[in-house]
């Protein structure tokens, strides 16, 4: 059997990890979700649930993938063999596919967006007419799964030439071109008449959100989300990881580069947003419909950073969807004994075919809602909000509890180490009592207290009578 690939460098995985992280999650999600949260208060929750949830489990995540050297199911069974804590690996599979199965159609969207700002159809705009030119594609049958189908064929290409030759090779030159991109778009946004109203929306203290759970739900899928957790992305690339490396320096800078991103994303975004009067709560069309707008009205100058802010958006798409689908490969390769071209291939095709109905589901033939959701919005709602906290929190137990404590510590370096204890004692108790908690309340949100639900008329039933 041929040996496990493996990075070229320690860089090469953590530009492949930072890849993985900063994506759609950090621009396009990242910055509605900071304009509903309310600025400034989500983004202190967010930072909260990063440093104290997220960069334990993403530690932990990448031990056990180190450790297994295998993929995200395979690295927990050869851990703790005939054990049930391979659930973990199982939802890490399941929320990866299902995340990439809809974010190649929001991606799908980006590069259209891309190629409409070169060719000059999405300047030639009329002032108030991008909802209906963002409806009017995302509505359609053909298009959108025409660039969703293209975004995925990109994907598949790079996983299928491997880890070196692909997947690291296609990092190292995404990844600065992103940083260098952001950087100068976000000082430009600086420079913006609107630039010290967006700092007051982002950084002006502001605590009363604070005590809103909605708002934690938010920063803790967001942190989630961004950082890649739960998905089994984050095991399975530290499975192509040599055994010198070390692990809590590495986890740290993919936290730090990746909390860096959202916020330069921020401040590149709402200073745009000001300077044109628009509304940084607009919820999703953020980047679809607000921020074009604000192109629109600039001129020659907004059709520029157009292209380079969608430029920019699809390159960091593209850097995660490559993370999502190298999950299933991976998966694949082991478990059926699949050469990588073929798991590639295969995976990918099932994946996009499974991402239709989502891309159609937008205004398109198949916009009947389900449970009051689309489609999209459905597969989006379940892996947020339950199965990549979930599987975040069973990883989290299972490092903390299930896997022998001196083994863990040793397999990071942080033997007899302050940090060390304090790393176990979060992932024993902090992470899974606060994701727990986050799921409780998102369960109790969409299924007790609102209006719309069974339990809520079943309840108003017996409070009539009573």
């Amino acid at each position: 059997m041929q040996g496990r690939e493996q990075w070229a460098t320690k860089l090469g995985f953590i530009l492949a990890a930072v890849g993985s992280a900063v994506g759609l999650g950090n621009i396009w999600r990242f910055s509605y979700v900071l304009g509903e949260g309310g600025g400034f208060a989500f983004l202190i929750a967010y930072i909260i649930c990063i440093f104290l949830i997220g960069l334990p489990v993403l530690l932990a995540e990448i031990t056990v993938g180190r450790k297994g050297q295998s993929d995200a199911i395979g690295s927990f069974e050869k851990i703790a063999p005939g054990k049930w804590w391979k659930i973990g690996g199982v939802l890490g599979v399941l929320s990866g596919s299902l995340i990439l199965s809809f974010y190649g159609v929001i991606a799908g969207w980006v590069f259209y967006y891309v190629f409409s700002y070169l060719s000059g159809s999405a300047g030639g705009v009329a002032e108030g007419g991008y909802g209906d030119y963002f409806g009017g594609f995302i509505g359609g049958t053909v298009g959108p799964v025409f660039w969703q189908v293209l975004f995925m064929a990109i994907v598949v290409g790079v996983v299928f030439f491997g880890v070196k030759k692909g997947i690291e090779l296609a990092n190292r030159m995404f990844m600065p071109l992103l940083a260098l991109l952001v950087v100068i778009l976000a000082i430009y946004g600086l420079t913006l008449d609107g630039a010290g109203e967006a700092m007051d929306f982002m950084f002006s203290p502001e605590f009363g959100k604070l005590g809103d759970m909605d708002v934690w739900g938010m920063a803790i899928g967001q942190a989630f989300f961004t950082l890649s957790l739960g998905m089994g992305a984050m095991i399975t690339y530290a499975s192509y990881l040599p055994k010198e490396t070390k692990l809590p320096s590495a986890a740290g800078t993919v936290v730090t580069l990746d909390t860096l991103f959202a916020i330069f994303a921020g401040l590149m975004i709402f200073p745009i947003v000001f300077t044109f009067g628009l509304d940084p709560a607009a919820g999703p069309e953020l980047i679809f419909i607000t921020l074009p707008e604000a192109f629109g009205q600039w001129g020659t100058g907004g059709t520029i950073f157009g292209i380079f802010f969608f430029f920019l958006v699809g390159i960091a798409a593209l850097s995660s969807a490559i993370s999502l689908l190298e999950v299933g490969v991976s998966w694949a390769m082991r478990r059926l004994d699949w050469s990588r071209k073929k798991a590639a291939l295969t995976a990918g095709a099932i994946i996009t075919a499974f991402g239709i109905p989502s891309a159609l589901s937008q205004g398109g033939p198949l916009s009947q809602p389900i449970f009051g959701f689309s489609f999209l919005d459905l597969i989006d709602t379940i892996t947020d909000q339950y199965t990549l906290a979930l599987g975040g929190m069973i990883t989290a137990l299972f490092v903390g509890w299930g896997w022998n404590k001196i083994e863990v510590l040793r397999e990071t370096g942080l033997q007899d180490t302050t940090i060390g204890a304090i790393w176990i004692w979060f992932l024993r108790i902090v992470a899974p009592v606060g994701i727990f908690y986050i799921v409780a309340n998102n369960f109790y949100n969409m299924f007790i207290a609102s209006e719309e639900s069974m339990s809520y008329l079943i309840i108003q039933m017996i409070n009539y009578f009573l």
